[in-house]
């Protein structure tokens, strides 16, 4: 595996603080927000100063009960073509259920929602990693995720389902040590349990990432400086082993150079102090192994560096997941999406508050990127836009995309006589209309319909 050094996450709100920023050795991007056919200039320029550039997936759904979709995994190894990227990464996480397999609506999660930790689930995720191992032109290395719930019935620790992953597909991992502190906080898992237990050979490298405490919970926001117990956390991982890369992630608010600068710092100071942790350990186990005349060996001598990757042809077999454990997968997934995204009932087992805080945030998450997709809408509805938005999506799941939910969530508001406001209600109607657009409309009971919906639209 690749040597990759201290990183950054690329986004182009901090392209220019990036690009000028010193001890930059390489970058990540999410892979979906490139286009193929044009690489963003200050991406272009960094490539040619000789940063590597990592290509980082959120769509796939490793953990999703069906099978990974063809045309994505075809999308992300373009990517990793086109940044002549040394490897890919993606997340144990599932975004989607429903559908065929389940025979129930599909939905669409929007967000990185956590897999339960059982056997079915293993089966099927471990041959998601493979179909997906074999469709990359470069390794694969997979992320834990943070998660605001726990499954009930869990079988494995997260440090016992990923060893075991690792064991039975040969594939690398990407440890997000924020994630795991999130996971304390919220489910009570005990870091240092968890990396004792994790295959520390296996890490391709390291995230680090902020986040903030509301009402108890944990939200891994990638919006907060990075807190200094998940730099304890890094410094406890880099005590066991020399990870080949460590890379900050900042997704939103994002502060002046100077602070990145700062946090990056604060990054390097956390490995520095578990080095020096472990070469401490080393000496004083080095003199006892002097005094006793016996070998010693353990996971507090930390690794130089993780060993490389199995290539193609020496990964472990793996079998395929039955479809019995596909569909109970499903079913148990395509069940709690519902109660998060469409206001379906909460499943025997899950803790109804937290349940209701996940879908709160998801909700939340979705009114940010609307925001973005469509900032006329904050612009023209005022403070009102995120309560109004976070009521209309707590039960009404995300359909053809972002851009889409925006005119739909407009329509709604027009449709309910919202704002009460005229001057922003007109405001928000001519938005509508002008990406609307009035359209042809076939003869069908449901065009009537729309037809009736737009006259009421345009006030007439």
């Amino acid at each position: 595996m690749a040597h990759l050094g201290t990183g950054i996450g690329w986004r182009p709100e901090i392209a220019d603080a990036v690009e000028a920023m010193p001890g930059i050795d390489w970058v990540e991007v999410v892979a979906e927000n490139l286009c193929a056919s044009h690489l963003p200039d200050a991406l272009v320029r960094l490539r040619e100063r000789g940063v590597t550039v990592v290509p980082h997936g959120v769509s796939l759904g490793l953990g999703g009960a069906g099978r990974p979709d063809a045309g994505r995994l075809e999308a992300l190894a373009e990517r990793a073509r086109l940044l002549d990227a040394p490897l890919v990464t993606e997340h144990i996480a599932f975004v989607r259920a429903g559908g065929d397999l389940t025979a129930s609506p599909a939905l669409e999660a929007g967000h990185l929602l956590p897999v339960p930790r059982t056997r079915d689930a293993l089966d099927v995720l471990c041959e998601n990693v493979r179909i997906a191992q074999d469709a990359l032109p470069v390794p694969l290395a997979v992320e834990n995720i943070a998660a605001l719930l726990a499954w009930p019935g869990e079988e494995l620790t997260e440090g016992q389902f990923l060893h075991e992953l690792v064991e039975r597909t040969g594939v690398r991992l990407l440890i997000d040590v924020a994630n795991l502190y999130t996971n304390q906080v919220n489910r009570g898992e005990d870091t240092a349990k968890a990396l004792d237990e994790l295959p520390v050979e296996a890490i391709a490298y390291v995230h680090v990432a902020g986040g903030v405490l509301k009402d108890g919970v944990w939200h891994d926001s990638h919006a907060h400086p990075v807190p200094e117990p998940v730099l304890d956390v890094l410094a406890d991982l880099t005590s066991r082993v020399s990870p080949p890369g460590v890379l900050l992630e900042r997704d939103d608010d994002f502060p002046r150079a100077a602070e990145l600068e700062r946090e990056m710092e604060s990054i390097r100071a956390a490995v520095a102090r578990g080095r020096a942790s472990a070469t401490a350990a080393s000496g004083t186990a080095a003199s006892a192994t002097a005094t006793s005349g016996t070998a010693t060996s353990g996971a507090a001598v930390a690794a130089t560096a993780a060993p490389a990757g199995p290539a193609a042809g020496e990964r472990p077999a793996v079998a395929p997941a039955s479809d019995g454990a596909r569909q109970r997968v499903g079913v148990a997934q395509a069940s709690l999406l519902s109660a998060l995204v469409a206001d379906g009932p909460v499943p025997e087992g899950f803790d109804r508050a937290r349940v209701r805080v996940q879908a709160r945030a998801l909700a939340a998450k979705r009114a940010g990127i609307v925001a973005k997709v469509a900032p006329e809408l904050p612009r023209v509805l005022g403070e009102s836009y995120r309560p109004l938005f976070v009521a209309y999506a707590i039960a009404r799941p995300l359909t053809g995309g972002h851009r889409k939910d925006a005119l739909d969530f407009a329509e709604h508001l027009l449709l309910s006589g919202r704002p009460e406001n005229a001057r922003r209600r007109n405001r928000l109607r001519a938005w509508w209309l002008a990406r609307s657009g009035p359209a042809p409309l076939p003869r069908t009971p449901a065009a009537r319909v729309a037809r009736a919906t737009r006259r009421v639209l345009l006030g007439g």
